[in-house]
């Protein structure tokens, strides 16, 4: 991973373990970080902090889910990594404004994850559905 920006490290080793448990001091211990030091950079890079990023592409995994699956909610809850159905369904309401019963029923999937655009003028990287888009070194 040498030459490439510390965010893009972050964004890479979330998207490579997304499904695996995922924490600050985790993601920190396996780049070699301060887990401050990597929370203030992401931030200050992204606008988002890693917590709300890693809750956005999983509620965006559960929503494709949804709508292409008939696994039930509940599983898909916990695979989202959510320990009940129903702080599954808080989660699911604040960012889609639906319920996952709801938005499984319209069957149509809704594009509304994170979408990261690095805040450096010299290089203009955004992340979004799972992949990287114009990658630049650092």
């Amino acid at each position: 991973m040498k030459g490439i920006s510390l965010t893009d490290k972050v964004l890479l080793y979330i998207e490579s373990n997304l499904h695996n448990d995922l924490t600050i001091e985790k993601i920190a211990r396996e780049l070699n970080y301060s887990k401050f030091y990597i929370a203030r950079t992401f931030k200050e890079c992204t606008g988002y902090t890693i917590y709300k990023y890693i809750q956005g592409k999983r509620l965006h995994e559960a929503a494709q889910k949804l709508v292409e699956t008939s696994q039930p909610i509940v599983e898909i809850a916990l695979e989202a990594g959510y320990g009940s159905h129903q702080a599954f369904t808080q989660a699911f309401h604040n960012t889609y404004q639906c319920t996952p019963q709801e938005y499984r029923k319209a069957g149509v999937l809704i594009l509304h994850e994170n979408r990261i655009t690095i805040k450096n003028p010299a290089k203009i990287q955004m992340f979004s559905c799972g992949r990287i888009e114009n990658m630049c070194a650092a």
